[in-house]
């Protein structure tokens, strides 16, 4: 028999995966079904982060979104923000590689080459070399199940390629190395291109490449910021919303439903408004969080999710004064190799030229913005220092790197603790086992980064997967 549809549901968390979750069953229930987001920080948008510095609004979490998935662009024109999507500039980005700033190659698929000469400027002659062979190398034939994918390039191509443009790449992704990541959960185009009959990886990235580079942009934002969408899904989802509370715990009720206790401990007389029934729940938080809720309700999905593993991060957002020279490029990409000429290593690893690749930042008299992003998995010693020092220390890098030396006219270092999932090996397996496991339970439904993929399109579809699987679609 068909579950009835819930009329009164909450949203755990508060990020885009969140907010999308609520706007879609605000359009699937109508305007009598009461939906509630419960997020425990005071703010809405997660890694959606749109401020002020210098009179300027500047993201200071996910800057961009994949163009070339549907769901990002979709959504935003869906919400009335059509007329604030902009693609980058023409400008290149770079990358640190061997001692020296080169363009980032084009012709590659995560930095796996379509051909040898692709990234030949990056590597070394013997490096080039051991790219040159991997199609003349034996077949290749992957397992059903996934597989380590600093392992496999490294066996295939060298460990000059990885160091120097396969890490630097994942590195702006999931903040993790190859060493530490599943080729089908990072690269699943490519995995499925072998699984088609490529004899090589090289050939399975030339099939994937359109023909003509750059025919269609690649990446897209929001003139407003990405902060545009958070307010926009939250003005049309509507939502009761409990800020600054963490969820502790959830529970099925006997004739049905969900109760969610709030309180970071259990008071010893808890007060009747640290409770909250509904007919179904949505839980769009990190894994740790979505494990600790669902240890007593699924236990298979909580251990599941206990598994994986995050990385931390920090962006310092600089707004330097106005008609301050930069590169002629997008930003710079930084191998986890790299050093200064004296063995120093950089504690950036990469810097986006907002200024540069947004035409929306390169206004006449306006202050000159750019970004520095700090922090790989299992590398925090840099994250450990206060805003100030690594502000200063990011600046340095920038004037090794650039020769850019002005001083700053205001500076903003925002951490995201926990804040990327790390899909190593085993991950989509984990997933299957978590959404097998929530699937068996009525009026459950998961959401977000730590399902299939970090991007802003992924963490969006699986939202409204979430949302229609609640009201039966």
């Amino acid at each position: 028999m068909t579950e009835p549809a819930p009329r009164r549901v909450a949203v755990v968390g508060g990020g885009v995966s969140a907010l999308v979750a609520a706007y879609r069953l605000r359009r699937e229930l109508g305007g009598d079904a009461v939906l509630t987001v419960c997020e425990a920080t005071g703010e809405l948008g997660g890694k959606l982060r749109t401020t002020e510095l210098a009179g300027l609004p500047v993201d200071t979490g996910a800057e961009a979104f994949l163009a070339r998935r549907p769901e990002a662009v979709a959504l935003a024109t869906e919400l009335g923000l059509g007329g604030q999507l902009t693609h980058p500039t023409a400008a290149r980005a770079t990358v640190r590689a061997g001692g020296r700033t080169r363009p980032l190659p084009r012709r590659t698929v995560m930095g796996v080459p379509a051909a040898p000469d692709a990234v030949a400027e990056v590597l070394s002659a013997e490096g080039g070399q051991a790219v040159a062979a991997e199609a003349r190398k034996p077949g290749l034939t992957l397992p059903d199940g996934d597989v380590a994918l600093g392992a496999l390039l490294r066996e295939r191509f060298g460990d000059e390629l990885v160091d120097r443009l396969v890490d630097p790449l994942l590195g702006g992704v999931y903040a993790g190395g190859a060493d530490g990541l599943g080729l089908r959960a990072t690269m699943p185009g490519l995995a499925a291109a072998v699984d088609s009959g490529a004899g090589s990886l090289t050939a399975a990235a030339a099939g994937l490449l359109p023909p003509e580079p750059g025919a269609e942009p690649v990446f897209a934002t929001l003139t407003g910021g990405l902060g545009s969408l958070v307010e926009a899904l939250v003005e049309h989802a509507a939502p009761e919303l409990r800020l600054g509370v963490p969820v502790r715990a959830l529970d099925r009720l006997p004739g049905g439903g969900w109760r969610l206790t709030f309180g970071a401990a259990a008071p010893a007389h808890a007060p009747e408004e640290a409770e909250l029934d509904a007919d179904a729940v949505v839980l769009a938080v990190p894994a740790p969080a979505a494990s600790r809720l669902l240890a007593g309700v699924v236990p298979a999905a909580s251990a599941a999710l206990a598994e994986v593993e995050l990385a931390s991060m920090a962006v310092v957002t600089l707004a330097l004064p106005p008609g301050t020279a930069l590169p002629d490029a997008s930003g710079v990409l930084i191998g986890a190799g790299e050093r200064y000429d004296d063995g120093t290593p950089f504690t950036a690893k990469a810097f986006t030229f907002s200024a540069r690749k947004w035409a929306h930042h390169a206004r006449a008299g306006a202050p000159v913005v750019l970004r520095g992003s700090v922090g790989r998995f299992g590398e925090n010693e840099a994250l450990r220092f206060g805003d100030d020092e690594l502000a200063r220390l990011v600046r340095a890098d920038l004037a090794e790197l650039t020769g850019v030396t002005a001083e700053p006219v205001a500076t903003l270092v925002t951490r995201w603790g926990g804040g990327l999932p790390q899909y190593g090996p085993g991950h989509l397996e984990r997933v299957a086992r978590v959404e097998r496991a929530v699937a068996t339970v009525p009026g459950l439904a998961v959401a977000g980064a730590a399902l299939h993929g970090v991007g802003v399109p992924a963490c969006i579809a699986t939202a409204e997967a979430a949302a229609l699987r609640l009201v039966g679609r």
